[in-house]
């Protein structure tokens, strides 16, 4: 039978043809009564136009009228979000009850028997929902038609027979009425807690736009100060507004993420919110009781407490004097930077090629090819002891001379211990004992001792140096009487002989000094100028 799934179908509400209860039924002449798509098919497969109950003929095809009996205009298809009727094939309409009896959900059609069938009329009806198989007990099969308030869930009779014997167990409506007006009380807890993180937001936009406020005040003294120097002082000037607005930008990351935390908080608590009031327009007491359980809304989600967070405005005070006096200190640095780098811009304009003169050297020094490299030696060479080498000392001159005019040339003492570099007169005894100082001939500077480096006048000059050069530039005005040296790398100048009377050929000047135990085996080699 199509229909015994519908129990306690009257046959008056039976289709005589599909066997069904009537889907969109209708009316012929004879006053027999079928479902619409049952009688329009059996008139298109046949050639007569018959009742199939009485047989009585009809010479035209009858219009088909609809039977309010058993129908109603009033009745729609089921939408999405609407429970459907479980009765309906093919389309499906849209539920008017749920039995609780028969666990199914019924149209108005369908629903016909609950409201004449005497047996039928005993079943519980309400609203139709969905899953009408999570209202019965999975463990005794029976309705959940009670509310356990010890385990806060919903029971069957047999429940609080067995399983919830000593608990406290009320009917679904007293547990329904109790659970709503615990959530009503969430409810207004959630309300007053959006309320005040609304309100720290705005205290937390106050505090941030009182903090740039400041800023923008401290930006404007400083431009104001800045603004009557040089135009040498503008990078102090960005510097002092970058500083602020760091500060500010720190205040307002800080408020930013407090205000982000915030709304997140309020969002997940306007999501508790709408669900308990969805759950609160419930009038379906086991609804909400199981909504409450399922979806745990009764407590608010867990938030941060915000009465103690602030935002600490940064502090500007003496911002701008602080900067006024760094940027002296600064300036003062640059300054000399900029003259020495200026300076030495300058004097390299008289780079000379220079190479070593083989003829000048000891001969225990070691002199590359290009005569651009000099180096100690373990072993002293045979060579001729001409009147130009130096037999004593450790030392080699270049080979081109100057009596006028400026030269410059650059010398790489990286990795070496001790060294002394400058020039020397063309009289410079090469033989016997001399003291490194210009009555000797001689002006120059050394390192000894890895970090001791000395300008060798008489007496000697101890030189405070930053950082240990790499590469050392020398420079000789002749006429001015003038022998300076550079850290060529940090543009610095290093020191300067002044006041010299020079009436002979000078000679560059070089000795990489003994090997210092293997430490000071790198050689000095005479670089190619190169101007920045």
């Amino acid at each position: 039978h199509k229909g015994s799934s519908t129990p306690l179908i009257t046959y008056q509400f039976l289709c005589s043809i599909c066997l069904d209860v009537f889907t969109d039924p209708v009316t012929i002449p004879c006053g027999h009564n079928f479902c619409k798509n049952c009688i329009t098919e059996h008139w298109n497969t046949n050639d007569q136009y018959l009742c199939p109950l009485c047989k009585e003929g009809f010479t035209t095809r009858p219009d088909l009228r609809v039977n309010t009996f058993s129908s109603s205009s009033e009745q729609q298809v089921s939408k999405p979000g609407e429970v459907p009727c479980d009765v309906c094939t093919g389309t499906k309409l849209k539920a008017l009850k749920s039995c609780l009896g028969c666990l199914v959900s019924y149209c108005e059609t369908h629903l016909e028997p609950h409201l004449t069938a005497s047996r039928l009329k005993r079943h519980q009806l309400i609203d139709p929902v969905e899953n009408l198989e999570g209202r019965i007990c999975t463990k005794h099969d029976k309705p959940l038609e009670l509310f356990c308030k010890t385990d806060q869930t919903c029971v069957c009779m047999l429940c609080t027979v067995l399983d919830h014997k000593t608990h406290d167990v009320v009917p679904l409506k007293e547990g329904y009425e109790g659970k709503k007006v615990e959530l009503g009380k969430t409810e207004a807890e959630i309300q007053q807690m959006i309320q005040k993180r609304r309100l720290k937001i705005q205290e937390i936009k106050d505090l941030a736009d009182l903090s740039e406020e400041d800023a923008d005040r401290e930006i404007a003294e400083g431009v104001q100060v800045f603004t009557s120097l040089k135009e040498s002082v503008e990078r102090g000037l960005n510097e002092l507004i970058n500083t602020i607005k760091e500060k500010q930008k720190t205040t307002e990351k800080q408020a930013e993420a407090f205000i982000k935390e915030l709304e997140q908080e309020i969002s997940e608590l306007m999501k508790r919110s709408t669900d308990v009031e969805q759950v609160l327009r419930s009038e379906d007491h086991l609804h909400l009781l199981q909504s409450v359980q399922s979806l745990n809304i009764q407590q608010p989600p867990p938030t941060k407490d915000w009465t103690e967070v602030s935002v600490r405005p940064s502090s500007y005070e003496g911002t701008v004097v602080k900067a006024v006096v760094h940027l002296e200190e600064t300036l003062c640095t640059e300054m000399k930077k900029l003259l020495a780098e200026s300076e030495l811009k300058r004097v390299q304009q008289y780079a000379v090629d220079v190479t070593l003169d083989p003829d000048t050297a000891h001969p225990n020094l070691i002199l590359s090819d290009d005569g651009k490299q000099v180096n100690l030696g373990d072993v002293r060479k045979k060579l001729p002891d001409n009147s130009e080498r130096f037999s004593r000392y450790c030392i080699v001159l270049g080979k081109r001379s100057f009596s006028s005019g400026r030269f410059y040339f650059e010398v790489q003492v990286k990795g070496k211990t001790k060294w002394t570099l400058g020039v020397a007169r063309e009289s410079i005894d090469r033989k016997g004992a001399i003291t490194a100082s210009p009555k000797d001939g001689n002006w120059t500077i050394w390192l000894k001792n890895r970090n001791e480096y000395k300008a060798l006048a008489d007496p000697l000059v101890s030189l405070s140096l930053e950082s240990p050069p790499q590469k050392v530039g020398v420079f000789v005005d002749y006429e001015e009487g003038l022998v300076s040296f550079y850290d060529v790398d940090a543009a610095a100048h290093i020191c300067s002989y002044t006041g010299c009377s020079f009436t002979e050929k000078l000679f560059p000047y070089f000795s990489p000094c003994d090997n210092d135990d293997g430490k000071n085996s790198a050689p000095l080699i005479i670089s190619p100028v190169r101007v920045k």
